[in-house]
């Protein structure tokens, strides 16, 4: 039986899970903005337009999923999530729409028991297509950080229930546990598992990235942003060859609020050959690590023409400008 608990929640501050130890503190970043490795939204091209249990009419199932992923979750009609329990359950469903709607599923607006319970179904069986399993294995990640993050004293406040939480965190550590898991399905558990961080991640992340395979060393250092207690990887990663493991080493250092990463990251400001995708990293970054300098250095982007260039240097700012005019008025205070 589908029943609907879902809708968009509001993100409230971090807290400090106290069932784990000082060093799995967690970071400051909003949940659902992980850029896993290796991870793409599927093509539309690849949709397929089989029948889906949504419409009887085939061509207008195709064309529903189809509108959902170009539509913003928040703008979603009420049966969204039912539109994707329905692709991820049926049988005659084809695969590239399964991908799709596991990928859809994991967002905030839709997310509830049912839909994380068919996730961590698809994902924990052998029978289920290797792809598939890992997509949903990664998009239970958001609605464990969400968990961690608020807690359960308000039922409100997050979208699953804790008994469904700890079965998401047990089904994820025994996927990645177990020898016969392919590795991608093993990469992607441990990714979305480290957003509610637990102590057995230490390992698992140390291990990954002492592995040589750069694979897993590319899964280690995402997962660092989450696990405190990895900043000598972290610098060591900044300066790898390797662009994918360079760019995940930005976002974990600017999370974390590295100083000492702060030189490398400022040079790929000034890179004028920088990735686009690189320079929103960087810029968040140096926003984090040193707030108050982000202004002057930041101070030619934040003129770009690039609008999204433009955006990202106006939030990375803004903690200094609120700390400027806090200053301004206690001066002004403090003279009347």
């Amino acid at each position: 039986m589908w029943t609907n608990n879902s809708g968009g929640v509001g993100r409230t501050g971090k807290r400090e899970n106290p069932s784990v130890s000082s060093v799995l503190s967690k970071p400051k970043i909003a949940a659902g903005s992980a850029d896993v490795p290796g991870y793409t939204i599927i093509e539309l091209a690849e949709l397929g337009s089989g029948n889906c249990g949504i419409e009887r009419n085939r061509e207008g199932a195709h064309m529903d999923l189809k509108t959902l992923l170009d539509t913003p979750p928040w703008d979603w009609p009420g049966d969204a999530g039912r539109t994707f329990w329905r692709i991820l359950t049926d049988p005659r469903s084809k695969e590239s729409d399964r991908l799709v709607a596991a990928e859809l599923a994991g967002d905030f607006t839709v997310i509830n028991d049912e839909l994380a319970d068919t996730l961590v179904t698809i994902a924990s069986s052998a029978d289920e297509p290797e792809q598939l399993r890992a997509r949903a294995a990664i998009s239970l990640g958001p609605v464990l950080e969400q968990a961690d993050t608020d807690g359960f004293e308000d039922p409100d406040d997050v979208p699953v229930t804790e008994n469904t939480f700890h079965t998401i965190q047990e089904s994820l550590e025994k996927l990645y546990l177990g020898k016969s898991t392919p590795k991608e399905v093993r990469r992607r558990s441990l990714e979305a598992s480290v957003r509610a961080p637990q102590i057995w991640h230490q390992g698992a992340i140390e291990q990954a990235y002492s592995s040589g395979d750069k694979e897993w060393m590319l899964t280690a250092v995402f997962a660092m942003r989450w696990v405190r207690g990895f900043d000598d990887q972290i610098l060591a990663a900044l300066k790898s060859s390797d662009l994918e493991i360079k760019y995940q080493a930005v976002i974990a250092a600017g999370n974390w609020g590295l100083d000492a990463a702060w030189s490398p990251i400022v040079e790929l400001l000034n890179d004028a050959h920088c990735p686009k995708h690189f320079l929103l990293a960087a810029i968040g970054a140096v926003g984090s690590i040193r707030p108050n300098e982000a202004p002057e250095i930041l101070v030619d982007l934040a003129n770009s023409d690039d609008e999204e260039i433009a955006e990202a240097v106006e939030e990375a700012v803004a903690p200094a400008d609120v700390a400027s005019d806090e200053e301004d008025s206690e001066e002004d205070e403090w003279i009347h």
